[in-house]
């Protein structure tokens, strides 16, 4: 089977290039033995069906990040290298095409957001840049699926250039991309229009940030709105319709009293199953993960997809990216804390973007600490807010004065190395639904597969020991000290033991003992900053490893003891 690569810079448009090729039989995956992901399709070539894997971005075959090693790794398994390049950046792309010549492997260039050219005044001649390359070159747009038949059409021709120069030293290689660039490229004037003001706009310092508050308060009311929406109209119907007559029928069976009742089914709240409160593996167990994350995800996703493709997220980044540094992170660090506003799992599994294991490690710590899922601020907002919104704003001011010293003393004291953030700034373009349907898609389709086995497993686990008494236990043994620490009644340690397997039943729990709205603030910043829900949990212990897992729980015991002895002694 012939084996295509797409190669490119990043943010060159590879991702819609590959969708167009491939369309929706995709599969994502990591590189063996990292944590790089790649994704890779199939295309029927004439009568037989090719491989396209969509290669990580890369600048250079001389690789200073993970993610540029893995490129040159793949670069061996490949029979044919589509090189996207950027048309409004060909300067920049060309010398990474060079490099490609190099390697002697058959190429044929795609010249893609060829649209944008014509809006910058940009004019390539094509025919003449074929020409000094040696090999084909196919105007393209990736996103409206222009000149993609075409470069289909002319795959075949893609071939080895002969009398291909080497160059000693990068310098060289600058030089004759300057020379190309001179001899194919003209430039013509035109005013900007609203849309490229914008952009120059979101990247101002001063401007940047008024427009990334507004960006990030449109995003989180949007996956609100959606994430309820799905909630209460299709996922709470759905297992109140369909699910719960069989599982009444199921504990009939069973009888309340027995031991796979108290497992399956959970128990019985007012004679009736209560999915936030039931806790059994086919009620509760199931609910957690798609009636209550799994909305949330689809709105979040939703939302980053849309970021993405219009060419938002890589200017959020930019900005984000001094302060990240000091808390040993890099820009996009802000994907997955974004995530994890709306649920911790998806925010933990999207820590995989990021280059090392040191930064992986801080931004899934903080997350986990620091960051609070859409359903708990929904019970935060609605019982602490009635004590006022300034006690509300007492528990997100000491959740982001933890999220910030924790991050500076994790950035000293954990070892390992920052990657710089190297980011090119795409354009703002409009993107296409399809592309964004089908990336929405695969990343839904992967957290079901991932998550959904893992959790049930620990709810599993986690319920017999309910059953058997053990969790009553370390809340009669750990009540006497967590209420002297924290001031709050021994009724409260209930809660955080259910936390660990819904924090907005938890909260709610809270709700009903009466407490004042100094306990209500402690005890809702000690819920979040303490262990996250079992989803979280496991997501953690897979992607850092059981060693670095519980170097994240001592983190955490620490903190939240320490948070919540100073708000019991500052408040």
């Amino acid at each position: 089977m012939t084996r295509i690569l797409l190669v490119g810079n990043p943010n060159v448009g590879k991702s819609a290039l590959f969708s167009r090729l491939t369309g929706t039989h995709i599969i994502a995956s990591n590189y063996p033995g990292t944590t790089v992901g790649f994704t890779k399709g199939y295309l029927k070539l004439g009568e037989e069906r090719a491989e396209v894997i969509d290669v990580p971005g890369s600048y250079t075959l001389e690789p200073s990040s993970k993610a540029e090693e893995v490129a040159v790794e793949m670069l061996k398994e490949g029979d044919v290298v589509i090189n996207v390049v950027d048309a409004t950046n060909l300067e920049r792309n060309l010398n990474l095409t060079l490099q490609l010549l190099e390697r002697q492997t058959p190429i044929i260039l795609a010249l893609n957001m060829w649209d944008d050219t014509r809006h910058r005044g940009i004019n390539i001649d094509v025919a003449k840049l074929e020409k000094i390359l040696g090999v084909p070159v196919v105007p393209t747009v990736g996103v409206t699926g222009q000149g993609i038949r075409e470069l289909v059409r002319r795959l075949p021709e893609a071939k080895l250039p002969e009398n291909v120069r080497t160059y000693s030293n990068s310098d060289e290689r600058w030089a004759r991309v300057g020379d190309i660039v001179s001899q194919v490229q003209s430039l013509s004037h035109r005013h900007h229009r609203w849309y490229e003001n914008l952009a120059d706009a979101s990247s101002h310092r001063i401007g940047g940030i008024v427009i990334a508050l507004l960006v990030l308060f449109v995003t989180f009311w949007f996956v609100r709105f959606v994430g309820e929406g799905v909630i209460n109209y299709v996922a709470d119907p759905l297992f109140e319709g369909l699910w719960t007559p069989l599982l009444v029928k199921l504990s009939l069976a069973l009888g309340p009293e027995s031991f796979w009742h108290s497992v399956l089914i959970g128990k019985l709240i007012g004679g009736e199953i209560v999915y936030s409160q039931s806790f059994g593996l086919l009620s509760t167990g199931l609910y957690i993960p798609l009636g209550a994350v799994l909305p949330y995800i689809i709105s979040f996703y939703l939302a980053l997809g849309i970021m993405e493709d219009v060419g938002y997220l890589p200017r959020l980044a930019v900005l984000m990216d001094t302060i990240m540094h000091r808390l040993g992170l890099h820009g996009y660090a802000v994907i997955p804390t974004i995530l994890g506003f709306g649920c911790n799992v998806p925010g933990i599994m999207a820590t995989r973007i990021l280059e090392s294991r040191k930064q992986r490690f801080i931004a899934a710590t903080l997350i986990s600490i620091g960051v609070p899922c859409a359903a708990l601020q929904a019970m935060i907002i609605g019982v602490v807010g009635r004590q006022g919104i300034g006690y509300v704003a007492m528990v997100y001011g000491s959740l982001f004065i933890s999220w910030i010293i924790i991050g500076l003393i994790l950035n000293r004291t954990v070892e390992g190395f920052n990657p710089e953030l190297l980011v090119e700034i795409p354009p703002y373009r409009l993107p296409p639904w399809r592309v964004i349907g089908e990336k929405l898609w695969l990343r839904v389709s992967g957290f079901i597969r991932e998550a959904l086995p893992i959790v049930l497993g620990t709810v599993l686990v986690v319920n017999i020991l309910y059953t058997l008494g053990v969790f009553n236990a370390i809340a009669d043994i750990a009540a006497p000290i967590l209420t002297g620490l924290w001031g709050l009644p021994k009724e409260t340690i209930a809660a955080l033991v259910v936390g660990f397997l819904r924090k907005d039943a938890a909260m709610g729990i809270l709700a009903s003992l009466g407490l004042t709205a100094k306990q209500l603030v402690i005890s809702s910043t000690v819920l979040a900053m303490f262990f996250p829900c079992v989803a979280t949990f496991v997501i953690m212990a897979r992607e850092l490893g059981v060693r670095d897992l519980f170097k994240a729980i001592g983190i955490m015991l620490a903190a939240v003891l320490i948070m919540g002895s100073l708000q019991n002694l500052v408040l």
